[in-house]
């Protein structure tokens, strides 16, 4: 597990955009951490670093976002709202696995049970002060066992 301290919102995008470097297609990121962490934040450089022009927004009420670049996809879903095994399947999340695209989720809490072998697991929580963001990144197993490190 990695474990980065950002002290702005730019600094939480530009963490995003030079995670995006490391992206492959089919790979699912799953984003915990509560509201105004820098999730979306994330998500805006995670876009930009994929090389995809887009004015990303928390998908909150529709559910999911697509971004389309010229050699990349990225759906960013918010399962927020998700609560249940139906509502789950309802926004087609697992189709959006079967395809050759990066899956984004937030609030992955609500659907930790679903997420596939080795999904990306990256935690935001607050740092030192309201600006500060403290943000893990790891993959399954190695992400439970080393969280708190």
């Amino acid at each position: 597990m990695k474990k980065f301290t950002t002290r702005s919102a730019q600094e939480t995008a530009h963490l995003g955009e030079i995670f995006a470097k490391d992206c492959r297609l089919g790979d699912v990121i799953a984003f915990f951490g509560g509201m105004g962490m820098g999730k979306t934040t994330f998500m805006k450089g995670l876009v930009k670093g994929l090389g995809i022009s887009a004015d990303v927004t928390s998908p909150t009420f529709s559910l999911v976002n697509e971004y389309r670049g010229a050699e990349k996809v990225l759906y960013h879903f918010d399962m927020y709202r998700i609560n249940t095994w139906e509502d789950l399947y309802s926004t087609g999340f697992f189709d959006y696995l079967d395809t050759d695209a990066v899956l984004a989720c937030e609030w992955s809490e609500n659907i930790e049970n679903a997420l596939p072998e080795g999904c990306i697991y990256i935690r935001f929580s607050q740092g030192k002060n309201e600006t500060e963001r403290v943000i893990e990144i790891g993959k399954g197993e190695e992400f439970d066992e080393n969280i708190g490190d």
